[in-house]
């Protein structure tokens, strides 16, 4: 099996990185400055424990062999352009958060895996990435998309553990998507007002918005603390924002309208108000629009601009 990582950011990046130094047969998808400085230099990958450089090849375009599995961690807004030239008969994993990564890429290859990720990278400059937990590198369970574990799936967990990371093979992967966009509808919080330690009313208000459009869509969901990953510092610095937060910093889009737009698209389908996600969607394109820097709104601003229904 070699796996074929599209997307070698902050979670790409670390999962390649490591599978390859752990002996599996590993190429990166990437362009631009990050994808040339990985070319010239290696990827740099910080970690708790140590600093090193792993040399994968990079390309934009693979010869693409038989037993190639195509790791996919690019944003979900991504996901349609970046896909449109993998072979349908290429298996996908979808690193992504959110639940319509699967949905879209299942259009295009005939075998779609969702993987649950909780892993605490982060890539803000080209050629390097960090991964602030250890010693278990973060959490990746994978399961065939709808549901059952798939042919490949305990072949790529065990692989991933070789890696360093908590990985199990699940029969309805989707059940622990859907519990980890429980935790994601708060990424835009965290974009818009930086990040905090504890509970927030407003956090809590989407995602009890989102189960209600959960139990009226009839989708179960799991939220299973044993499948977190606390973070430690690296070199005495903290982790910045998750990625979200990483994509507002680097003048990116944002994957808010598939974690908030998501619930706000239930919603309408299924008759549940919704207007604590729907503002922090539309607030987080306003955001981008104004090319505002992270962190940018104080809590007490965004809670009222939440109560206004801005």
């Amino acid at each position: 099996m070699r796996f074929v990582v599209l997307g070698a950011g902050a979670i790409g990046g670390s999962v390649g990185a490591l599978l390859a130094r752990a002996g599996s047969d590993v190429v990166f998808i990437a362009r631009g400055p990050h994808g040339e400085a990985i070319r010239k230099h290696g990827l740099r990958l910080d970690t708790p424990d140590e600093t090193l450089v792993v040399h994968v090849p990079v390309t934009s375009h693979p010869a693409w062999r038989e037993e190639d599995v195509v790791l996919l961690a690019v944003k979900t807004q991504d996901v349609e352009v970046a896909i449109r030239d993998i072979p349908p008969t290429v298996p996908i994993v979808c690193m992504t958060n959110g639940i319509a990564a699967e949905r879209i890429t299942a259009g295009h290859v005939r075998s779609v895996y969702g993987a649950y990720v909780f892993v605490g990278g982060s890539h803000l400059e080209p050629g390097s990435v960090q991964l602030w937990s250890s010693p278990v590198a973060g959490v990746l369970d994978v399961g065939a998309y709808p549901h059952g574990k798939g042919e490949l799936a305990s072949t790529i967990t065990t692989a991933l553990q070789r890696a360093g990371f908590a990985s199990e093979a699940r029969d309805n992967i989707m059940r622990y998507k859907r519990g980890k966009l429980l935790l994601n509808v708060g990424n835009a919080v965290e974009a818009l007002c930086g990040p905090w330690e504890g509970e927030l009313e407003i956090e809590e208000r989407a995602r009890a918005e989102a189960i209600a459009c959960f139990n009226a869509a009839g989708l179960d969901y799991t939220i299973d603390p044993t499948r977190f990953v606390d973070v430690k510092d690296i070199a005495g610095t903290k982790r910045p924002g998750g990625s979200t937060w990483q994509s507002l910093a680097r003048g990116k889009t944002l994957e808010v309208d598939f974690l908030n737009g998501e619930i706000v698209a239930l919603g309408h389908a299924h008759g549940v108000p919704t207007p604590t996600n729907t503002a922090l969607q539309r607030l987080a394109a306003i955001a981008v629009e104004r090319r505002l820097a992270p962190g940018s709104m104080s809590f007490d601003a965004l809670d009222a601009a939440l109560q206004r229904g801005e």
